[in-house]
């Protein structure tokens, strides 16, 4: 079995990349010439195509996509709880779902999920690599069984945490946080013990011939990504980063699809340089950032810190965001956390992709304008980009100002009707397209209302 990758460079173009084509309204070959040179992968296990996955592209050439994660812990463990984490974010777009559980069954919760999941799915092996065992005792033979297991089961991409060295961690002796990913701590900690290479770069080539069979995805993990932004840009980071660009070359010169996955915490004005390096060093693979976090200090809002960052870095250069939840550093999201987390960075990838002039990225919004403009609540809330909680406020502020019929309502409770500017300006508008020489130039020809707050000066 081929790959995207191997039968995009033969010149044929597959169903997928039509079907992303078709989605992104481009033209098949760019979508074609675009995988061949590798700045765009579709994660399509051939597993998961042959079931309910709809496939779906990540790259520049294409609209910014966005990641959910879900999963269990050691403290809560439920398959029905992650379903509905699931379902929560496919609600509000997100285009892929990842699966980092670390709880309960895993096998059977990663089949359940991939039963119910329509979008590219996602994990990260090395957390079933030591379900049961110190992670002192991993070795070749647990890491090649388990990630060939999850292959068979439909995954579409793997985190590899690949591009940590041995020889990096002296680099850390600076940093404020240290390792914040976990497949980055127990890597390094498995290092230190047995005074041995990253295991996982020293079988590369063979875990490239296990994602090849199933055209699982390469999503090189970044294991030193900063979880400070006092950490941010450091040598640590950017040594692992130089060693991510070798493993993207020589995954792809076996076939492979890869992206590379990014940082973590970074100052605003880290983000463009962040962007632009990766670009270089990884010879223009998609880019996968964790927000990035543009402040330290916002427990609970963590959601907004990330979609602050994560616009500029999808405006920079990342084709792929991460989403974080309000309950980032505090705890294991729910399903309300999970639907705010996509939507803020929902949000921060539109915003990206109508600065990059993407085609069609600002038609939405011109139809949101047009109709919030002539008062057309039904068109207003629909093409929101979550018309749930939209339909919801505006439900509570029709109630508010004792006004039953939702959709016909002239002004809310921002304003009130004599302060609406919107309502205002539809007569206003009116009057300006009238016919030159109609007598309708006076106050009676505008609302009594409207007279009254001109003449006040309102």
């Amino acid at each position: 079995m081929t790959t995207q990758l191997q039968q995009a460079r033969a010149g044929t173009t597959t169903p997928q990349m039509r079907y992303v084509a078709d989605v992104e309204e481009i033209d098949p070959e760019t979508v074609r010439t675009e995988v061949a040179a590798g700045r765009l992968v579709i994660p399509a296990n051939t597993r998961h195509a042959k079931g309910n996955l709809r496939p779906m592209g990540i790259g520049r050439a294409l609209t910014t996509k966005v990641n959910a994660n879900i999963g269990t812990s050691s403290v809560r463990a439920s398959v029905q709880a992650e379903i509905e984490k699931m379902e929560a974010a496919l609600a509000v777009g997100a285009d892929t779902i990842m699966d980092l559980s670390t709880g309960g069954n895993l096998d059977e919760i990663r089949a359940e999920l991939l039963a119910h999941c329509p979008v590219p799915f996602g994990t990260v092996p090395i957390y079933q690599v030591i379900e049961g065992r110190n992670v002192e005792d991993i070795d070749r033979e647990i890491i090649l069984q388990t990630i060939e297991k999850q292959a068979r089961q439909g995954v579409d991409f793997f985190t590899i945490h690949a591009g940590l060295l041995r020889e990096h961690l002296p680099l850390l002796a600076s940093r404020v946080a240290g390792i914040v990913s976990r497949g980055g701590a127990l890597l390094a900690k498995w290092m230190i013990h047995h005074g041995n290479q990253n295991p996982l770069y020293e079988m590369y080539d063979d875990l490239c011939a296990i994602l090849a069979e199933y055209d699982v995805c390469f999503s090189l993990g970044d294991g030193l990504r900063p979880g400070a932004i006092a950490d941010a840009t450091d040598e640590a980071q950017l040594a692992e980063l130089r060693t991510l660009g070798e493993l993207t070359q020589r995954a792809q010169e076996k076939g492979c699809q890869v992206m590379v996955e990014g940082p973590g915490h970074v100052p605003f004005d880290q983000i463009q340089y962040n962007m632009e390096i990766q670009q270089e060093i990884c010879h223009g693979a998609p880019f996968y950032v964790l927000g990035p976090l543009v402040t330290d200090i916002a427990p609970g809002y963590d959601h907004i810190t990330s979609a602050i960052g994560g616009c500029a870095a999808a405006f920079y250069g990342a084709s792929y965001l991460c989403y974080v939840t309000p309950r980032e550093h505090l705890g294991l999201p729910n399903a309300d956390d999970v639907r705010a987390g996509v939507v803020a960075a929902k949000i921060a990838a539109h915003g990206a992709d109508i600065a990059r002039g993407l085609n069609n990225a600002a038609l939405r919004d011109r139809k949101l304008s047009v109709a919030r403009t002539n008062l057309d609540w039904n068109t207003h809330l629909n093409e929101s980009i979550d018309p749930e909680t939209a339909d919801r406020m505006h439900r509570e502020a029709c109630q508010e100002i004792g006004d039953r019929e939702l959709h016909s309502a002239d002004y809310c409770s921002m304003c009130g009707q004599h302060w609406c500017s919107v309502r205002i300006n539809k007569e206003i508008r009116e009057l300006v397209a009238t016919p030159v020489g109609a007598n309708n130039h006076s106050p009676s020809a505008i609302s009594k209302e409207t007279a009254r707050s001109l003449e006040k000066g309102e």
